[in-house]
């Protein structure tokens, strides 16, 4: 029996068949566009089962709510040619069944099961993080990866996997090491590269995660439109830190909204782009209403919830009516979503997407009175540390525009301590000492806030 190029067998597989699965596999572990050719290796032969699973698994990735019916033809051949298949490769068609079916809980059961008799298979390590980090089970993300470490110890991409998981737990020295030992044996390993952006961001050391990734953009030419724009985004969002407005706006422009603008990630890469921008007083122009005219396909999706509070955000910011539309499916998710999902749609999603109207429509009380209890619970709805920090921004701005200026300075104080000199944040608290009779700490706000930033 032949083996994909992690040493798994597969079943029966032609020279074109195996290329097929490796470029799915390399290709999902690596960010890179050849994941895509494993379609026309499924469609060459669709009468092999891990093919044609892998296929169905790269249709899922669309993350919009035809994916299923995307996917149902290739997880159709998965299941008829599965009868002479190994477990591991049955696990994969039973994997992307439940999936499909939106039972993600028994889709991430079946990715453990799978790895635990083959740690190897990287690509299912890869996708049970991905189920993981959706749902904010994030000592899940960790484990999962350290569990195969020990067995694909010379594998770059699962040390940048391990990196990950350790940051999301908010284990940063260890996250630090392992992204440093990623990219020791891969300098182009662009999940270790955005494990350590996280890293920098969260310790505040602005300066020197912005030159870390000026310093390797060389190497994200080749990724997937994903993680070239989610890559941008962070070196994006170091620039905004440092006052550099006009060189994040460039970014968002020439690489965050430049490649994919119909994938769910390059949107609310770029819905997320623009409202720090604008939280941050940058003027964005008619950049919003030529982002909703992509967002308003939209309308109806609630198949992650961290994707539908960007959504409607964005929505709501272009004056699109489908805002409204996205909140009433927002509703009926908390009413309906699966039982595992519905208490996150009802008690998180459902009050923090109101709040986000609120505010992208000005009413700065509501907003408070309804993001404000959802934050606590954030974790709930997926997306990264860096991700949900729109959310808490976004809270914080409505509280400084409703005029709490007492809470407003016990927050931006606390933001302070992993973002000293952010330019921003202490233009704003600069203003607010003003405002609060406290001239010393409004110069030294001041001062800290006309710094000139060091450059890359």
């Amino acid at each position: 029996m032949r083996s994909d190029y992690l040493g798994n067998p597969v079943t029966g597989a032609s020279d074109a068949t195996l290329a097929g699965v490796d470029d799915f596999v390399g290709g999902f572990l690596g960010y890179e566009p050849r994941m895509l050719n494993v379609l026309p290796a499924a469609d060459a032969d669709p009468g092999h089962c891990l093919v044609n699973a892998y296929a169905a698994m790269l249709w899922m990735f669309l993350e919009a709510p035809e994916a299923p019916a995307r996917a149902a033809g290739y997880v159709e051949r998965a299941r008829r040619a599965a009868a002479g298949a190994t477990a591991r490769e049955r696990g994969a068609v039973a994997l992307v069944e439940a999936w499909a079916a939106d039972d993600v809980v028994g889709a991430t059961r079946i990715a453990g099961e799978i790895v635990r008799a083959s740690p190897r298979d990287l690509g299912i390590v890869k996708l049970h993080q991905y189920f993981d980090f959706n749902r904010g089970r994030c000592a899940a993300m960790l484990r999962v990866a350290l569990d195969s470490l020990p067995h694909a110890a010379d594998v770059p991409q699962l040390h940048g996997m391990a990196a990950f998981g350790y940051e999301q737990c908010h284990l940063l020295d260890e996250a630090e090491a392992a992204a440093n030992r990623a990219l020791a044996m891969r300098r182009e390993e662009p999940w270790a590269q955005h494990a350590l952006a996280h890293v920098y961001l969260t310790r505040g050391r602005v300066p020197e995660g912005l030159a870390f990734m000026a310093g390797v953009s060389d190497t994200w030419a080749g990724l997937n439109s994903f993680m070239y724009t989610h890559n941008w985004w962070h070196l994006a969002v170091f620039l905004i830190s440092e006052g550099r407005d006009a060189e994040a706006l460039a970014i968002y422009d020439q690489h965050v909204w430049a490649r994919d603008r119909s994938y769910s990630q390059d949107q609310v890469g770029a819905v997320s782009l623009l409202a720090r921008l604008e939280l941050a007083g940058v003027d964005v122009g008619d950049r919003w209403r030529a982002l909703g005219e992509y967002l308003a396909a939209r309308a109806n999706d609630t198949v992650q919830p961290f994707l539908t509070l960007q959504y409607l955000y964005g929505l709501a910011r272009a004056g699109r009516p489908e805002a409204d539309a996205l909140l009433a499916a927002t509703r009926r998710a908390a009413a309906d979503a699966p039982e595992a999902a519905r208490e996150t749609w009802a008690e998180v999603a459902l009050p923090a997407s109101e709040g986000l109207l609120a505010h992208a429509r000005g009413d700065h009380a509501a907003a408070r009175r309804r993001l404000g209890p959802a934050l606590a619970r954030m974790i709930e709805v997926g997306g990264s540390h860096a991700q949900r920090d729109l959310f808490e921004q976004v809270y914080v701005d409505a509280v400084l525009r409703g005029g709490d200026r007492s809470r407003a300075q016990q927050m931006l104080e606390r933001r302070r301590a992993y973002e000293p000199d952010g330019v921003p944040l202490n233009r704003r608290l600069a203003a607010l000492y003003a405002e609060l009779g406290l001239p010393e700490q409004a110069a030294r706000a001041a001062e800290r806030a006309r710094r000139e930033p060091r450059r890359s």
